[in-house]
C-alpha cells in the first residue's frame, strides 16, 4: 500500500467540487471509484477525464475515488492534479481551454469601485461571480484559504482563470506573502491574469522582487498583455511607506488598504465610526494621489448592514476614495451607487465646464460661478465627475466633446 493523499472539499454544504482520494499502487491498473449524484449524467465523461489526467502524469497503477458535489470539469482536474503533484514531481500541467472571453486586458485607470473578494479554494463561489457586475473579482490565495488548502488553491486558481467567464470584469488575484507569493506567480502570470494584489505591503522592494519574478514569466512565455499591481496596507510600517510604495513601479496602479490587520498591527479593535484608522486611510489616499494611481478603501465586514455600507461608502469618498473591497455580491450595488457621482455632484460639475468654457470663449482672466472663483483645480474635479458620469452612463457621449474643448 502506498502513501494515501487527499485534495478538495466534501461535506453536507459543499457544492461544485469534489473530493479526491488517491494511492498510487505497485501494479493493477486503475482502480476509479466515482461517488456522485449526477453519475447518470456525467458519470461515463468524468471517469475518461479522470483516466485522462492519470495517462497524461504517467499513472499506470492507482486508485483514485472522487466524490463529486457537481464539480466542473476544470474542478476535476485542478483537484486530480494536485493530489498527483503531492505524489510525483512534474513540471507537467493539464489545462483546461482558454476561454476567449478570457483574453482581454484591463486599462491602469479602469474603475475600481467594487473588488469581489472569492476565497480561492471554494469553486462554488467562483462560477458565477461575474454575474453580479463588480468591476473585479479576486481570487484569494491568501487569507482565504487555510496554510494547508493552500497548494492545491493553485491549481484551483489557475484554472479558473482559464475556464471561468466573469463576464469581462477585472480578473485578480491575491496571493500569499513573502517566498510563497512569488511562487504563486507561477501559477497565475501565464494564464491572462489582469492584476495581483500584494498582501501586507511594507516597503517598495516587496514589490520590486514581486515584478522581477514577474517579468521573468512573462519573458519566458513571450507574454505581452500588462499585469497591473495592486499593493495592500495592512500595518503602521506599511502606512509610513505608503509613498514609496505606490511609486515604486509602473505596474502600481492601485494603492489599497486593509484595515482588520492594520487596527490589529495598531493594538486596537475596528469601529464603524473609523476614528482609529482615520489618519493611516488619509495618508492612503495622499500617497496614492502623489504618485497618480487609485486609492482604494477596505472592505466593510457587515455584509448585513445595508446601512452601515452606505455611510461607509459615503465617508470612503469623502476621504478621497476611489474604491473599496466587498465580500458579498449584496455590497455591490450600494457601492456602485454611492461611489458614483450623485445627480447634484454632476449638475454641479456641469455648471462649473459651462463657466469655465463661456469665460475662455470670451478672454476673461477671471472665472466665476455665483459667489465663487473657479480656478483650475476646481475644473479638474469638475471634469473628472463628468468623466466617471460618462463611464457610468449617467450623461451622454455628446457631453464628450463640449468638455474636451475645455
Amino acid at each position: 500500500m502506498g502513501e494515501i493523499i487527499t485534495t478538495g472539499n466534501k461535506g453536507k454544504t459543499v457544492r461544485s467540487d469534489c473530493f479526491v482520494t488517491l494511492e498510487l499502487r505497485e501494479s493493477g491498473g486503475h482502480e476509479i471509484i466515482l461517488e456522485s449524484k449526477v453519475a447518470v449524467m456525467y458519470g461515463g465523461a468524468n471517469r475518461k477525464l479522470v483516466a485522462s489526467v492519470l495517462e497524461f502524469f504517467g499513472i499506470k497503477d492507482a486508485m483514485i475515488k472522487i466524490e463529486d458535489s457537481g464539480a466542473l470539469p476544470l474542478v476535476l482536474m485542478a483537484r486530480i492534479e494536485a493530489a498527483i503533484k503531492k505524489l510525483i514531481t512534474s513540471d507537467k500541467e493539464f489545462l483546461p481551454d482558454m476561454l476567449p472571453e478570457n483574453q482581454y486586458t484591463t486599462t491602469r485607470d479602469r474603475n475600481r469601485f467594487s473588488r469581489l473578494y472569492l476565497p480561492g479554494n471554494t469553486p462554488s463561489l467562483m462560477i458565477n461571480a461575474g454575474i453580479h457586475h463588480p468591476d473585479g473579482i479576486i481570487l484569494d490565495l491568501e487569507d482565504a484559504v487555510a496554510p494547508d488548502k493552500k497548494d492545491e488553491a493553485r491549481y484551483l486558481v489557475r484554472n479558473a482563470l482559464r475556464g471561468i467567464d466573469f463576464y469581462g470584469v477585472e480578473r485578480m488575484v491575491r496571493i500569499n506573502q513573502g517566498e510563497r507569493g512569488l511562487d504563486d506567480l507561477d501559477f497565475i502570470i501565464p494564464h491572462n491574469v489582469n492584476l495581483v494584489l500584494l498582501p501586507k505591503c511594507e516597503n517598495a522592494g516587496q514589490i520590486h522582487d514581486m515584478n522581477k519574478r514577474i517579468d521573468l514569466i512573462r519573458k519566458k512565455l513571450k507574454l505581452k498583455n500588462p499585469v497591473w499591481v495592486m499593493p495592500i496596507i495592512e500595518s503602521a510600517l506599511g502606512v509610513v511607506n505608503a509613498y514609496a510604495i505606490a511609486s515604486a513601479a509602473e505596474n502600481v496602479v492601485s494603492l489599497a488598504i486593509g484595515l482588520e490587520d492594520y487596527t490589529a498591527d495598531l493594538g486596537t479593535r475596528r469601529t464603524k465610526e473609523g476614528t482609529e484608522s482615520f489618519l493611516a486611510r488619509s495618508m492612503v489616499v495622499n500617497a496614492a494621489r502623489a504618485a497618480g494611481i487609485q486609492p482604494i478603501d477596505s472592505v466593510f465586514s457587515d455584509v448585513g448592514d445595508m446601512e452601515g455600507l452606505k455611510a461607509n461608502v459615503l465617508q470612503s469618498k469623502a476621504l478621497g476614495f476611489d474604491g473599496m473591497g466587498c465580500i458579498h455580491p449584496r455590497q455591490i450595488r450600494v457601492i456602485h451607487e454611492n461611489f458614483a457621482p450623485s445627480p447634484d455632484e454632476v449638475e454641479k460639475a456641469k455648471k462649473i465646464v459651462f463657466a469655465f468654457h463661456k469665460a475662455t470663449e470670451q478672454g476673461l482672466g477671471v472665472v466665476s460661478l455665483g459667489t465663487k472663483m473657479i480656478d483650475p483645480p476646481v475644473v479638474k474635479r469638475a471634469l473628472n465627475t463628468i468623466n466617471l458620469a460618462i463611464k457610468m452612463g449617467k450623461l451622454t457621449e455628446n457631453w464628450r466633446e463640449t468638455y474636451e474643448q475645455v
